[in-house]
């Protein structure tokens, strides 16, 4: 688990049995921005949301595929995050989807230096995206 925001944590995916775990940390929602058969064996969102349910936590099913992050799925994710219980904990296959839609729904809300940052102390490198966080702005 990688904190980027008192309101969202990134992690890569989050296999089922750790979901009891994910509500015990205090997260709220859990929200996936990977499309289901991405990988093979990986749980559909229809089993996470499930496991989800019986702990108590809400769900997003926001699936983006890799490498190819729309500034309609920016939109999508900063409204979903915006509605969301609190705190998200967000998933894909590595978290870097996550972070990278994250960086840029904050386009306008932080500084581009700000969300560098936060990003590079979650452990990653969104040094490559500036140009677009900053044309978002």
């Amino acid at each position: 688990m990688k904190r980027l925001s008192d309101d969202l944590t990134v992690s890569p995916q989050v296999p089922l049995e750790a979901i009891p775990a994910v509500a015990d940390a205090g997260f709220k929602t859990i929200m996936c921005n990977r499309p289901d058969q991405e990988d093979p064996g990986q749980p559909s969102f229809d089993e996470i949301s499930a496991k989800a349910a019986e702990c108590g936590l809400e769900t997003v099913f926001l699936p983006v595929v890799s490498g190819n992050v729309q500034d309609a799925d920016v939109d999508a994710f900063a409204s979903a995050l915006a509605t969301a219980s609190k705190p998200v904990f967000a998933y894909c296959r590595t978290g870097t989807r996550c972070t990278i839609l994250w960086s840029l729904a904050n386009a306008g809300k932080m500084t581009t230096s700000e969300i560098v940052s936060a990003a590079a102390n979650a452990g990653y490198d969104m040094a490559g995206l500036v140009p677009r966080i900053d044309a978002r702005r």
